[in-house]
């Protein structure tokens, strides 16, 4: 099977059958790691249904880009930040920027996430825990601790977390990747019992094996580590996924968006899996 020629099929479907009113026009939505991958491809899908976007990242000239093309393509108002969303410190000035330059915020995205790093348990120190926690569950808990004061004020609300199925089904070789995703999973259930008598929804979504960088990079390392080439290793990869194929980043994001809109207004505390079959037992 072509895998490129699968994924274009795909975007052009996402592009192309969206003629649904989610009724989201006008709606403020702040995307952290949002220049690229599943975030740039959630941007977009909230941008097409007329929704001003704010990306945090931490590529600037990215960030930058992602903005100016979103803005050309889709008429609405995007702006950017770059930021580490691993230091405390530096969230006051963007919780400010997003308040006052943006004008608030309806919907917030906690995309941003660290993996990869294919260790194991004892061979791990503290300062690697802790860069992954700091990232992984930190930033979504400064996020939304910071903007659900604003989203009160504006009437409610959503938040969305990208955790990982790796959350409930854990990859042998990624461990703190897992347990900082679990936990992500578990702040998204707490955190949807408080903020719902605030009418902000919060709900969590749990991709699978999806076409991004890091993905890109996995496939590389098994590619050098095993001496096979490129297509051989996603076929060891995907090999026990039903589909038999990565997700594009632009099916998780066309979860993302309705999950954003009205139209799923009985959706609390919910976690979704878009992993193709993958996950081995009942979510």
């Amino acid at each position: 099977m072509d895998v490129s020629f699968v994924h274009l099929a795909i975007r052009n479907i996402f592009i192309e059958s969206l003629d649904m009113d989610l009724k989201l026009k006008g709606k403020k939505a702040v995307i952290t790691a949002g220049a690229s991958g599943i975030g740039r491809a959630i941007a977009e899908g909230l941008a097409r249904e007329g929704v001003h976007i704010f990306i945090v990242d931490s590529n600037k000239q990215l960030a930058k880009k992602s903005t100016e093309e979103i803005e050309k393509k889709y008429g609405v108002k995007a702006l950017s930040m770059m930021i580490d969303l691993s230091k405390s410190e530096q969230y006051i000035e963007l919780l400010n920027k997003i308040e006052n330059d943006f004008g608030g915020v309806d919907i917030l995205i906690n995309n941003v996430g660290l993996g990869g790093s294919r260790e194991m348990i004892q061979d791990a120190d503290d300062e690697k825990w802790s860069s992954n926690w700091d990232i992984n569950v930190m930033a979504a808990v400064r996020m939304s601790r910071g903007l659900i004061p604003i989203m009160r004020q504006r009437g409610g609300g959503g938040i969305i977390n990208i955790a990982s199925i790796c959350g409930k089904q854990p990859l042998s070789d990624n461990p703190i990747y897992a347990v900082t995703k679990a936990a992500l999973i578990m702040f998204s259930k707490c955190l949807a019992n408080e903020a719902i008598l605030d009418n902000i929804r919060v709900n969590c979504i749990n991709p699978g094996y999806t076409q991004t960088t890091g993905m890109n990079e996995l496939v590389k390392h098994i590619s050098e580590k095993q001496v096979i080439n490129k297509d051989e290793a996603i076929q060891q990869i995907v090999k026990e996924v039903p589909i038999k194929r990565f997700a594009c980043p632009e099916e998780i994001a066309s979860l993302v968006v309705f999950l954003c809109s009205p139209l799923a207004s009985y959706c609390v505390g919910s976690e979704y899996y878009i992993d193709g079959g993958w996950l081995r037992t009942v979510a």
